[in-house]
């Protein structure tokens, strides 16, 4: 099978790192594909990125379809930007990684918290929380005095700040399980958790796994009704025209 992961921003260094942490989980009969769109932000911060990310996330869901015989999507921004309009253009399984961390955290704790980055997206955080119906779940979004790109340019000092987060996390919100709130934080992953001591789900870790499963399972994005082909066609280059 194939798989695309769809990193909304345009930051390779992040892409590059996405592709090997999920090479390294996927089967060996698993090819992954891990891409940016051709323009768009270098982070995703807030609800403006958020939207300058979606035409370029949709277009590689159309070519994903019509040229690359894609079985199934990641989204990899933990915003989950354009998630139901993605699943609008295609038939295939289409993944969030904050709505997969947050199944995958329910299944092995009995509650969790978010770590993620700047104070600034704490609401778009609770936000996706509250809409896919963590919020008894979710002890606490927890935030860092850091900025996405961090990640990349200074990963030592903003690791060692989402380590201290999930301390806390694990201490004042008697967390079970920590839910990393971005996907720049994937690739620390193994070792944030060995430095805290309890489960860390990465979200893009979490939806590839879950594509391979409904994949095999043969399930695919439902067309029954909320989300059916769009009126206005399939967007992106080379995409076929489908009308409701």
């Amino acid at each position: 099978m194939r798989i695309k992961i769809i990193n909304p921003n345009t930051t390779q260094s992040f892409t590059d790192a996405l592709q090997r942490l999920a090479d390294s989980v996927a089967r060996p009969d698993t090819e992954i594909l891990a891409v940016s769109p051709a323009s768009g932000p270098d982070s995703i911060e807030s609800f403006y990125d958020e939207a300058l990310a979606v035409p370029g996330l949709l277009a590689e869901i159309a070519r994903g379809d019509s040229e690359q015989q894609i079985d199934a999507y990641v989204l990899a921004c933990f915003g989950d930007p354009g998630l139901y309009a993605a699943r609008e253009l295609t038939d295939k399984p289409v993944l969030g990684i904050a709505e997969a961390a947050f199944h995958l955290a329910t299944m092995i704790g009995a509650c969790f918290s978010v770590v993620t980055t700047a104070p600034r997206v704490r609401f778009m955080t609770e936000h996706l929380v509250g809409r896919y119906g963590f919020g008894e779940q979710c002890k606490k979004v927890r935030t860092t005095s850091m900025a996405v790109l961090d990640l990349a340019h200074s990963p030592e000092a903003a690791i060692a700040k989402v380590i201290a987060e999930c301390l806390r996390a694990r201490e004042e919100d008697k967390a079970e399980a920590i839910v990393l709130g971005c996907a720049g934080m994937s690739q620390y992953r193994e070792r944030i958790e060995r430095e805290i001591g309890m489960p860390v789900i990465d979200g893009t870790l979490a939806a590839v796994k879950l594509c391979e499963a409904m994949v095999d399972m043969r399930l695919g994005t439902s067309k029954v009704l909320t989300f059916g082909w769009p009126r206005s066609g399939v967007f992106g280059p080379g995409g076929e025209r489908r009308i409701a």
